[in-house]
């Protein structure tokens, strides 16, 4: 797959959810759900080959201001944020 960061399509039209979602934000949705799906295809034909492995990016010098860098679970800040605003 060749993905040459081209964007295309026009606008959706918002949902009937309770977020509305601009013209640039399912623009930037659907240009990264078209480069993952590239990757993903990538991956499964690379399963069938002799180079069935993954490559993982690693720094070669880390930067030291990012050691105290901890992962943030979006899924459960999404949920507070969203209890949050209900009450008040």
């Amino acid at each position: 797959c060749s993905y040459n960061g081209k964007r295309s399509g026009g606008p959706r039209s918002p949902g009937a959810g309770s977020e509305i979602f601009t013209p640039a934000h399912e623009e930037n949705v659907r240009f990264i759900y078209e480069a993952w799906q590239c990757v993903e295809r990538d991956l499964r034909s690379q399963m069938g080959s002799e180079r069935g492995l993954v490559e993982e990016y690693v720094e070669k010098m880390p930067n030291p201001s990012l050691k105290a860098f901890k992962p943030v679970d979006l899924g459960d800040l999404k949920r507070r944020n969203t209890q949050d605003a209900k009450k008040s």
